[in-house]
C-alpha cells in the first residue's frame, strides 16, 4: 500500500515545471503506481477547450474573462476528475489555485478575496498535499521561451510581468508549510533528484 496525495507542480513559464512531472509520471509508471495527472488550463475534456479558448495567442479577452475561464477550466477538473480520483489515487497537476493567485492578483491586479472566495467554493474539502515551486532567472527565462516552436498568449508577456508572477510565488511559499522551492537555474538531474526523494517520502512513507 502507498498514500494517495495531491501533488502540485508550479512555476512561470521556462521553469522546469511540467518536464519534472513528466519525469514522475514515468517514475511511477515503473513502480507500478497508480496516478492521475493533469494541467490547468487544461485536463479534462471541457477544460482542454476552455485552455484553447485562453491560451491563444490571438486572444484578446478581459484578465477578468481570463479568470472566470480559468476558473471554470478548474471546476471541470475538480468535478470530472479530482473527486472521482480523491484518495484512490495520487493525483499529480501542472498548475492549481497558487498559479491562479500568482497570475491574476500578483501579475494582473484582480481582487485577492474574489479570487480567494471562488476557488475556496470550487475546492471545498480537498486539499493539497505538497506544492513544488520551481523558480528560475529572467535571463534563462527569455532563452528558454526563444526556443519554443510554438508561443501561446502566456508566453508572450513583458519580462517585468513574469518577475511580478515569481514574486507572487514566493511570497505564497513563506505562507504554507508543504512548500519546496526548485531552483530551475541549478543542474536539472539534482533537481530531479531532490523531487524523486521528496515523492518517495510522500508516497511510500506512513
Amino acid at each position: 500500500m502507498y498514500n494517495k496525495p495531491i501533488i502540485v507542480f508550479e512555476g512561470i513559464e521556462g521553469s522546469g515545471k511540467t518536464t519534472h512531472l513528466k519525469n514522475i509520471t514515468s517514475y511511477l509508471k515503473q513502480r507500478k503506481v497508480k496516478y492521475v495527472s493533469l494541467r490547468e488550463p487544461g485536463g479534462s475534456k471541457n477544460s482542454e477547450l476552455i485552455r484553447k479558448i485562453i491560451l491563444n495567442k490571438k486572444s484578446d479577452l478581459h484578465i477578468f474573462s481570463d479568470l472566470l475561464l480559468y476558473l471554470a477550466a478548474r471546476n471541470e477538473n475538480i468535478n470530472k476528475i479530482i473527486k472521482k480520483n480523491y484518495k484512490k489515487k495520487i493525483i499529480l497537476i501542472d498548475r492549481f489555485v497558487d498559479s491562479t493567485i500568482a497570475y491574476q492578483h500578483y501579475g494582473m491586479g484582480i481582487n485577492l478575496n474574489l479570487i480567494n472566495s471562488i476557488n475556496k467554493y470550487l475546492i471545498k474539502d480537498i486539499n493539497i498535499d505538497f506544492t513544488f515551486l520551481n523558480t528560475v532567472d529572467l535571463k534563462r527565462l527569455k532563452m528558454r521561451l526563444k526556443k519554443r516552436r510554438n508561443l501561446n498568449k502566456y508566453d508572450k508577456f513583458k519580462v517585468s510581468f513574469y518577475k511580478k508572477v515569481q514574486k507572487g510565488f514566493i511570497k505564497l511559499s513563506k505562507k504554507k508549510k508543504n512548500y519546496t522551492i526548485i531552483d530551475s537555474n541549478k543542474d536539472i538531474n539534482l533537481n530531479k533528484k531532490i523531487i524523486l526523494n521528496k515523492i518517495n517520502k510522500l508516497i511510500f512513507k506512513r
